[in-house]
Protein backbone atom coordinates (compact mmCIF):
# COMPACT_ATOMS: atom_id res chain seq x y z
CA UNK A 1 0.00 0.00 0.00
CA UNK A 2 2.92 2.34 0.72
CA UNK A 3 4.33 1.81 -2.78
CA UNK A 4 0.89 2.21 -4.33
CA UNK A 5 0.20 5.52 -2.59
CA UNK A 6 3.68 7.08 -2.91
CA UNK A 7 5.09 5.39 -6.06
CA UNK A 8 8.36 4.87 -4.17
CA UNK A 9 10.07 2.29 -1.99
CA UNK A 10 11.03 4.93 0.58
CA UNK A 11 10.34 4.53 4.31
CA UNK A 12 10.20 8.32 4.87
CA UNK A 13 7.50 8.63 2.23
CA UNK A 14 5.60 5.72 3.82
CA UNK A 15 5.82 7.42 7.22
CA UNK A 16 4.46 10.69 5.85
CA UNK A 17 1.58 9.15 3.91
CA UNK A 18 0.67 7.07 6.99
CA UNK A 19 0.76 10.24 9.14
CA UNK A 20 3.17 8.60 11.56
CA UNK A 21 1.24 5.35 12.06
CA UNK A 22 4.14 3.48 10.45
CA UNK A 23 7.54 4.74 11.61
CA UNK A 24 10.78 4.69 9.63
CA UNK A 25 12.61 2.62 12.22
CA UNK A 26 9.96 -0.09 12.34
CA UNK A 27 9.65 -0.32 8.56
CA UNK A 28 13.41 -0.47 8.13
CA UNK A 29 13.79 -3.11 10.87
CA UNK A 30 11.09 -5.31 9.33
CA UNK A 31 12.74 -4.94 5.90
CA UNK A 32 16.21 -5.84 7.22
CA UNK A 33 15.65 -8.05 10.25
CA UNK A 34 12.12 -9.43 9.96
CA UNK A 35 11.87 -13.22 9.57
CA UNK A 36 10.47 -13.06 6.05
CA UNK A 37 11.21 -15.74 3.45
CA UNK A 38 12.11 -13.27 0.72
CA UNK A 39 13.27 -16.01 -1.66
CA UNK A 40 9.80 -17.56 -1.47
CA UNK A 41 7.66 -14.42 -1.67
CA UNK A 42 7.82 -13.91 -5.42
CA UNK A 43 7.63 -17.66 -6.08
CA UNK A 44 4.52 -18.00 -3.90
CA UNK A 45 2.90 -14.98 -5.53
CA UNK A 46 3.49 -16.40 -9.02
CA UNK A 47 2.06 -19.75 -7.90
CA UNK A 48 -1.03 -18.03 -6.52
CA UNK A 49 -1.75 -16.26 -9.81
CA UNK A 50 -1.12 -19.41 -11.85
CA UNK A 51 -3.62 -21.29 -9.69
CA UNK A 52 -6.21 -18.50 -9.63
CA UNK A 53 -6.29 -18.12 -13.40
CA UNK A 54 -5.73 -21.83 -14.14
CA UNK A 55 -2.59 -21.26 -16.24
CA UNK A 56 -1.22 -24.47 -17.78
CA UNK A 57 0.85 -23.19 -20.73
CA UNK A 58 2.68 -19.98 -21.56
CA UNK A 59 5.44 -18.19 -23.43
CA UNK A 60 8.49 -16.83 -21.59
CA UNK A 61 10.00 -13.50 -22.66
CA UNK A 62 13.56 -12.47 -21.76
CA UNK A 63 14.91 -8.93 -21.86
CA UNK A 64 17.18 -6.60 -19.92
CA UNK A 65 16.71 -3.05 -18.74
CA UNK A 66 18.82 -0.39 -16.99
CA UNK A 67 18.04 1.87 -14.04
CA UNK A 68 19.90 5.18 -13.81
CA UNK A 69 21.38 6.00 -10.41
CA UNK A 70 23.29 8.96 -8.96
CA UNK A 71 26.81 9.64 -10.27
CA UNK A 72 28.40 8.32 -7.08
CA UNK A 73 26.82 5.28 -5.45
CA UNK A 74 29.24 3.55 -3.11
CA UNK A 75 26.54 1.47 -1.39
CA UNK A 76 24.10 0.64 -4.20
CA UNK A 77 24.55 -2.99 -5.22
CA UNK A 78 26.10 -3.68 -8.64
CA UNK A 79 25.96 -0.05 -9.77
CA UNK A 80 28.25 0.35 -12.78
CA UNK A 81 29.03 2.40 -15.86
CA UNK A 82 26.35 1.69 -18.49
CA UNK A 83 26.22 2.72 -22.15
CA UNK A 84 23.28 5.02 -22.93
CA UNK A 85 21.74 4.01 -26.27
CA UNK A 86 19.75 7.25 -26.50
CA UNK A 87 22.63 9.72 -26.11
CA UNK A 88 25.67 7.62 -27.01
CA UNK A 89 27.22 8.48 -23.64
CA UNK A 90 27.41 6.64 -20.32
CA UNK A 91 25.64 6.81 -16.98
CA UNK A 92 25.95 5.15 -13.58
CA UNK A 93 23.21 2.64 -12.88
CA UNK A 94 22.02 -0.90 -12.31
CA UNK A 95 21.38 -3.45 -15.07
CA UNK A 96 18.75 -6.18 -14.71
CA UNK A 97 17.70 -9.24 -16.69
CA UNK A 98 13.94 -9.93 -16.45
CA UNK A 99 11.77 -12.94 -17.17
CA UNK A 100 8.11 -12.26 -17.98
CA UNK A 101 5.41 -14.91 -18.40
CA UNK A 102 2.91 -14.33 -21.23
CA UNK A 103 -0.17 -16.51 -20.84
CA UNK A 104 -3.51 -16.66 -22.68
CA UNK A 105 -4.96 -14.52 -19.85
CA UNK A 106 -2.33 -12.41 -18.08
CA UNK A 107 1.25 -11.17 -18.45
CA UNK A 108 3.30 -11.18 -15.23
CA UNK A 109 6.95 -10.79 -14.17
CA UNK A 110 8.24 -14.07 -12.72
CA UNK A 111 11.94 -13.49 -12.12
CA UNK A 112 14.91 -11.14 -12.27
CA UNK A 113 18.68 -11.06 -11.85
CA UNK A 114 21.08 -8.16 -11.38
CA UNK A 115 23.85 -8.08 -13.97
CA UNK A 116 27.35 -6.69 -13.58
CA UNK A 117 30.03 -6.74 -16.27
CA UNK A 118 33.35 -8.42 -15.44
CA UNK A 119 35.80 -5.53 -14.69
CA UNK A 120 38.73 -7.52 -16.12
CA UNK A 121 36.86 -8.16 -19.36
CA UNK A 122 35.83 -4.50 -19.61
CA UNK A 123 39.45 -3.40 -19.14
CA UNK A 124 40.66 -5.94 -21.73
CA UNK A 125 38.10 -4.77 -24.32
CA UNK A 126 39.16 -1.17 -23.79
CA UNK A 127 42.86 -2.00 -24.20
CA UNK A 128 42.21 -4.32 -27.15
CA UNK A 129 40.25 -1.60 -28.92
CA UNK A 130 43.16 0.82 -28.58
CA UNK A 131 45.69 -1.74 -29.84
CA UNK A 132 43.47 -2.66 -32.79
CA UNK A 133 43.08 1.02 -33.68
CA UNK A 134 46.85 1.49 -33.60
CA UNK A 135 47.30 -1.37 -36.08
CA UNK A 136 48.43 -4.22 -33.81
CA UNK A 137 47.49 -7.60 -35.29
CA UNK A 138 45.19 -9.95 -33.41
CA UNK A 139 47.93 -12.56 -32.83
CA UNK A 140 50.08 -9.91 -31.16
CA UNK A 141 47.31 -8.63 -28.88
CA UNK A 142 46.66 -10.16 -25.41
CA UNK A 143 43.97 -12.85 -25.31
CA UNK A 144 40.68 -12.22 -23.53
CA UNK A 145 40.68 -13.14 -19.82
CA UNK A 146 38.97 -16.38 -18.76
CA UNK A 147 35.30 -16.14 -17.82
CA UNK A 148 34.83 -15.22 -14.17
CA UNK A 149 31.96 -17.19 -12.54
CA UNK A 150 31.36 -14.27 -10.18
CA UNK A 151 30.27 -12.18 -13.17
CA UNK A 152 27.92 -14.37 -15.27
CA UNK A 153 26.84 -13.07 -18.67
CA UNK A 154 23.29 -11.92 -19.37
CA UNK A 155 22.78 -15.08 -21.42
CA UNK A 156 23.70 -17.28 -18.44
CA UNK A 157 21.50 -15.24 -16.13
CA UNK A 158 18.62 -15.73 -18.58
CA UNK A 159 19.25 -19.48 -18.64
CA UNK A 160 19.26 -19.52 -14.83
CA UNK A 161 15.96 -17.61 -14.71
CA UNK A 162 14.21 -19.92 -17.19
CA UNK A 163 15.58 -23.06 -15.51
CA UNK A 164 14.47 -21.84 -12.07
CA UNK A 165 10.95 -21.08 -13.31
CA UNK A 166 10.64 -24.48 -15.00
CA UNK A 167 11.79 -26.19 -11.79
CA UNK A 168 9.54 -24.19 -9.45
CA UNK A 169 6.40 -24.37 -11.61
CA UNK A 170 6.49 -27.74 -13.43
CA UNK A 171 2.73 -27.69 -14.09
CA UNK A 172 3.19 -24.88 -16.65
CA UNK A 173 4.20 -26.06 -20.11
CA UNK A 174 6.62 -23.61 -21.72
CA UNK A 175 5.62 -23.46 -25.37
CA UNK A 176 8.24 -20.96 -26.50
CA UNK A 177 10.93 -18.58 -25.26
CA UNK A 178 11.47 -15.26 -27.05
CA UNK A 179 14.34 -12.80 -26.70
CA UNK A 180 16.06 -10.05 -28.69
CA UNK A 181 19.29 -10.28 -30.70
CA UNK A 182 21.50 -10.28 -27.58
CA UNK A 183 20.29 -13.81 -26.89
CA UNK A 184 20.60 -15.02 -30.51
CA UNK A 185 24.18 -16.30 -30.22
CA UNK A 186 25.03 -19.98 -30.41
CA UNK A 187 25.90 -20.07 -26.70
CA UNK A 188 22.60 -18.48 -25.64
CA UNK A 189 20.45 -20.66 -27.88
CA UNK A 190 22.22 -23.83 -26.79
CA UNK A 191 21.78 -22.91 -23.12
CA UNK A 192 18.04 -22.30 -23.54
CA UNK A 193 17.55 -25.36 -25.76
CA UNK A 194 18.44 -27.56 -22.79
CA UNK A 195 15.41 -26.38 -20.79
CA UNK A 196 12.91 -29.05 -19.75
CA UNK A 197 10.20 -29.63 -22.38
CA UNK A 198 12.37 -28.43 -25.29
CA UNK A 199 10.42 -25.25 -26.01
CA UNK A 200 10.80 -23.31 -29.26
CA UNK A 201 13.51 -20.63 -28.86
CA UNK A 202 13.01 -17.51 -30.99
CA UNK A 203 15.54 -14.70 -31.22
CA UNK A 204 17.13 -12.42 -33.84
CA UNK A 205 20.24 -12.49 -36.04
CA UNK A 206 22.24 -9.66 -37.56
CA UNK A 207 21.94 -9.03 -41.28
CA UNK A 208 25.69 -9.75 -41.66
CA UNK A 209 25.30 -13.27 -40.24
CA UNK A 210 26.72 -15.88 -42.63
CA UNK A 211 24.50 -18.77 -43.70
CA UNK A 212 25.15 -21.68 -46.05
CA UNK A 213 22.69 -22.74 -48.75
CA UNK A 214 23.41 -25.42 -51.36
CA UNK A 215 27.12 -25.28 -50.60
CA UNK A 216 27.44 -21.48 -50.92
CA UNK A 217 27.81 -18.90 -48.19
CA UNK A 218 25.70 -15.74 -48.05
CA UNK A 219 25.02 -12.99 -45.59
CA UNK A 220 21.39 -12.97 -44.49
CA UNK A 221 20.83 -9.64 -46.24
CA UNK A 222 22.22 -11.02 -49.52
CA UNK A 223 20.33 -14.33 -49.27
CA UNK A 224 16.92 -12.75 -48.78
CA UNK A 225 17.64 -10.21 -51.48
CA UNK A 226 17.90 -13.15 -53.88
CA UNK A 227 15.01 -15.07 -52.29
CA UNK A 228 12.64 -12.23 -51.49
CA UNK A 229 9.69 -12.67 -49.13
CA UNK A 230 6.01 -12.54 -50.04
CA UNK A 231 3.09 -10.61 -48.47
CA UNK A 232 1.35 -12.49 -45.66
CA UNK A 233 -1.29 -11.44 -43.17
CA UNK A 234 -0.24 -11.92 -39.56
CA UNK A 235 -1.96 -11.19 -36.27
CA UNK A 236 0.01 -8.94 -33.89
CA UNK A 237 -0.19 -10.29 -30.32
CA UNK A 238 -3.47 -12.00 -31.12
CA UNK A 239 -5.17 -8.72 -32.07
CA UNK A 240 -4.67 -6.43 -35.06
CA UNK A 241 -3.99 -8.02 -38.44
CA UNK A 242 -1.34 -6.51 -40.72
CA UNK A 243 0.16 -7.49 -44.04
CA UNK A 244 3.92 -8.07 -43.71
CA UNK A 245 6.58 -9.21 -46.15
CA UNK A 246 7.87 -12.58 -44.93
CA UNK A 247 10.50 -14.93 -46.31
CA UNK A 248 11.80 -18.05 -44.59
CA UNK A 249 14.22 -20.94 -45.06
CA UNK A 250 15.87 -23.66 -43.03
CA UNK A 251 19.50 -22.61 -43.36
CA UNK A 252 22.84 -23.71 -41.96
CA UNK A 253 23.96 -20.80 -39.74
CA UNK A 254 27.75 -20.82 -39.91
CA UNK A 255 28.43 -19.29 -36.49
CA UNK A 256 26.07 -21.79 -34.86
CA UNK A 257 27.39 -24.73 -36.93
CA UNK A 258 23.80 -25.92 -37.11
CA UNK A 259 20.69 -25.64 -39.27
CA UNK A 260 18.18 -23.10 -38.00
CA UNK A 261 14.81 -21.82 -39.09
CA UNK A 262 15.57 -18.29 -40.36
CA UNK A 263 12.82 -15.77 -41.17
CA UNK A 264 13.11 -12.38 -42.88
CA UNK A 265 10.34 -10.06 -41.69
CA UNK A 266 9.40 -6.59 -42.87
CA UNK A 267 6.42 -4.75 -41.34
CA UNK A 268 4.39 -2.15 -43.28
CA UNK A 269 6.40 1.05 -43.74
CA UNK A 270 9.78 -0.62 -43.12
CA UNK A 271 12.48 -0.66 -45.77
CA UNK A 272 14.81 -3.30 -44.31
CA UNK A 273 14.25 -6.84 -43.09
CA UNK A 274 14.73 -7.97 -39.54
CA UNK A 275 15.88 -11.57 -39.22
CA UNK A 276 14.36 -14.03 -36.76
CA UNK A 277 15.94 -17.34 -35.83
CA UNK A 278 14.18 -20.36 -34.33
CA UNK A 279 15.57 -23.63 -33.01
CA UNK A 280 12.63 -25.98 -33.71
CA UNK A 281 12.43 -26.62 -37.45
CA UNK A 282 8.99 -28.23 -37.24
CA UNK A 283 7.03 -25.00 -36.61
CA UNK A 284 5.25 -23.06 -39.34
CA UNK A 285 6.68 -19.70 -40.41
CA UNK A 286 3.56 -17.74 -39.45
CA UNK A 287 3.44 -19.35 -35.98
CA UNK A 288 7.05 -18.32 -35.27
CA UNK A 289 6.40 -14.75 -36.41
CA UNK A 290 3.23 -14.41 -34.34
CA UNK A 291 4.92 -15.92 -31.29
CA UNK A 292 7.77 -13.41 -31.61
CA UNK A 293 5.33 -10.48 -31.59
CA UNK A 294 4.62 -11.38 -27.94
CA UNK A 295 8.13 -10.13 -27.07
CA UNK A 296 6.84 -6.55 -27.17
CA UNK A 297 4.71 -7.22 -24.06
CA UNK A 298 7.81 -7.12 -21.84
CA UNK A 299 8.38 -3.54 -23.01
CA UNK A 300 4.84 -2.68 -21.84
CA UNK A 301 5.65 -4.25 -18.47
CA UNK A 302 8.86 -2.19 -18.21
CA UNK A 303 6.93 1.02 -18.91
CA UNK A 304 4.24 0.27 -16.30
CA UNK A 305 6.79 -0.88 -13.73
CA UNK A 306 8.97 2.20 -14.13
CA UNK A 307 6.06 4.66 -14.10
CA UNK A 308 3.76 3.28 -11.42
CA UNK A 309 5.35 0.61 -9.26
CA UNK A 310 7.86 2.49 -7.20
CA UNK A 311 11.25 0.88 -7.72
CA UNK A 312 12.46 3.36 -10.37
CA UNK A 313 11.64 6.45 -8.29
CA UNK A 314 13.27 6.61 -4.83
CA UNK A 315 14.75 3.24 -3.92
CA UNK A 316 17.95 3.87 -1.98
CA UNK A 317 18.18 0.76 0.18
CA UNK A 318 21.90 -0.20 0.15
CA UNK A 319 23.51 -3.56 -0.44
CA UNK A 320 22.33 -6.73 -2.18
CA UNK A 321 19.45 -7.21 0.24
CA UNK A 322 18.30 -3.61 -0.18
CA UNK A 323 18.13 -3.78 -3.97
CA UNK A 324 16.67 -7.28 -4.34
CA UNK A 325 14.11 -7.08 -1.54
CA UNK A 326 12.79 -3.68 -2.58
CA UNK A 327 12.50 -4.94 -6.16
CA UNK A 328 10.54 -7.98 -4.92
CA UNK A 329 8.14 -5.63 -3.11
CA UNK A 330 7.67 -3.64 -6.31
CA UNK A 331 6.87 -6.79 -8.33
CA UNK A 332 4.48 -8.01 -5.62
CA UNK A 333 2.48 -4.83 -6.16
CA UNK A 334 2.26 -5.71 -9.86
CA UNK A 335 0.93 -9.15 -8.89
CA UNK A 336 -1.47 -7.75 -6.29
CA UNK A 337 -3.25 -5.68 -8.93
CA UNK A 338 -4.40 -8.93 -10.58
CA UNK A 339 -6.38 -9.69 -7.40
CA UNK A 340 -8.42 -6.48 -7.59
CA UNK A 341 -12.11 -7.45 -8.00
CA UNK A 342 -12.56 -5.37 -11.16
CA UNK A 343 -9.40 -6.78 -12.76
CA UNK A 344 -10.30 -10.36 -11.82
CA UNK A 345 -13.82 -10.01 -13.18
CA UNK A 346 -12.58 -8.63 -16.49
CA UNK A 347 -9.96 -11.34 -16.96
CA UNK A 348 -12.29 -14.20 -16.03
CA UNK A 349 -14.97 -12.89 -18.42
CA UNK A 350 -12.50 -12.46 -21.30
CA UNK A 351 -12.80 -8.65 -21.32
CA UNK A 352 -9.86 -6.23 -21.78
CA UNK A 353 -7.89 -5.96 -18.53
CA UNK A 354 -7.45 -2.59 -16.82
CA UNK A 355 -4.18 -0.71 -17.25
CA UNK A 356 -1.85 -0.47 -14.25
CA UNK A 357 -2.19 3.32 -14.15
CA UNK A 358 -5.99 3.31 -14.11
CA UNK A 359 -6.11 0.59 -11.45
CA UNK A 360 -3.73 2.47 -9.17
CA UNK A 361 -5.65 5.74 -9.56
CA UNK A 362 -8.87 3.88 -8.76
CA UNK A 363 -7.38 2.30 -5.62
CA UNK A 364 -6.02 5.68 -4.50
CA UNK A 365 -9.54 7.09 -4.90
CA UNK A 366 -10.95 4.19 -2.89
CA UNK A 367 -8.43 4.91 -0.10
CA UNK A 368 -9.52 8.57 -0.02
CA UNK A 369 -13.22 7.61 0.20
CA UNK A 370 -12.42 5.10 2.95
CA UNK A 371 -10.70 7.85 4.96
CA UNK A 372 -13.70 10.17 4.55
CA UNK A 373 -16.12 7.48 5.69
CA UNK A 374 -14.02 6.78 8.77
CA UNK A 375 -14.48 10.45 9.76
CA UNK A 376 -18.18 10.65 8.95
CA UNK A 377 -18.98 7.48 10.91
CA UNK A 378 -17.49 8.86 14.14
CA UNK A 379 -19.57 10.81 16.66
CA UNK A 380 -16.86 13.41 17.37
CA UNK A 381 -16.45 14.33 13.68
CA UNK A 382 -15.07 17.83 14.31
CA UNK A 383 -12.46 16.58 16.77
CA UNK A 384 -11.35 13.88 14.32
CA UNK A 385 -10.97 16.43 11.50
CA UNK A 386 -8.95 18.77 13.73
CA UNK A 387 -6.70 15.90 14.81
CA UNK A 388 -6.25 14.89 11.16
CA UNK A 389 -5.36 18.48 10.21
CA UNK A 390 -2.73 18.62 12.95
CA UNK A 391 -1.18 15.38 11.73
CA UNK A 392 -0.95 16.78 8.22
CA UNK A 393 0.85 19.86 9.54
CA UNK A 394 3.23 17.62 11.48
CA UNK A 395 4.11 15.17 8.70
CA UNK A 396 3.89 17.42 5.65
CA UNK A 397 6.13 20.29 6.70
CA UNK A 398 7.19 23.17 4.49
CA UNK A 399 10.75 22.95 3.18
CA UNK A 400 13.16 25.81 2.45
CA UNK A 401 13.71 26.51 -1.25
CA UNK A 402 17.15 27.36 -2.63
CA UNK A 403 15.71 28.67 -5.88
CA UNK A 404 14.78 32.12 -4.60
CA UNK A 405 17.07 34.89 -3.35
CA UNK A 406 14.68 36.61 -0.93
CA UNK A 407 16.59 35.41 2.16
CA UNK A 408 20.11 35.72 0.73
CA UNK A 409 22.39 38.56 -0.39
CA UNK A 410 22.35 38.84 -4.17
CA UNK A 411 25.53 40.98 -4.26
CA UNK A 412 26.46 44.40 -5.69
CA UNK A 413 25.57 44.48 -9.42
CA UNK A 414 26.67 47.94 -10.70
CA UNK A 415 29.77 49.81 -11.96
CA UNK A 416 32.36 51.15 -9.52
CA UNK A 417 32.98 54.92 -10.07
CA UNK A 418 36.70 54.72 -9.31
CA UNK A 419 37.14 52.07 -12.04
CA UNK A 420 35.25 53.84 -14.81
CA UNK A 421 38.49 55.35 -16.17
CA UNK A 422 39.84 51.87 -16.82
CA UNK A 423 36.82 51.01 -18.93
CA UNK A 424 37.28 54.25 -20.92
CA UNK A 425 40.97 53.50 -21.45
CA UNK A 426 40.14 50.02 -22.82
Amino acid sequence: MGILLTNTVCWRAFERVGLGEYRVGALSWMFRKGKISWDWLLRASVGLLLKKYNISEAVLVIDDTDHRRAKKTSQIWKAQKIYDKKTGGYFNGQSLVFLVLVTPKITIPVGFRFYQADPDLVAWKKADKKLKKSGVKKKDRPAAPAANPNYPSKQKLAHDLVGTFAEQHPSVKIKAITADALYGSQEALELLTGIKGNPQIISQLQKTQLVKFRGKEYTLAAFFQSYAGVPQRIRIRGGEEVEAIIGSARLHVCAHNKKRFVIALKYPGETEYRFLVATDLSWRTIDIVQAYTLRWLIEVFFEDWKLYEGWEQMTKQPGEEGSSRSLILSLLLDHALFLHPEQSARIENKLPACTVGSLIRHIQGEAFIHALRSFVDTEDFTIQIDDFAEKIKTWFKFSDSKKHMNHREIGRLEPTPSLIYLAKAV
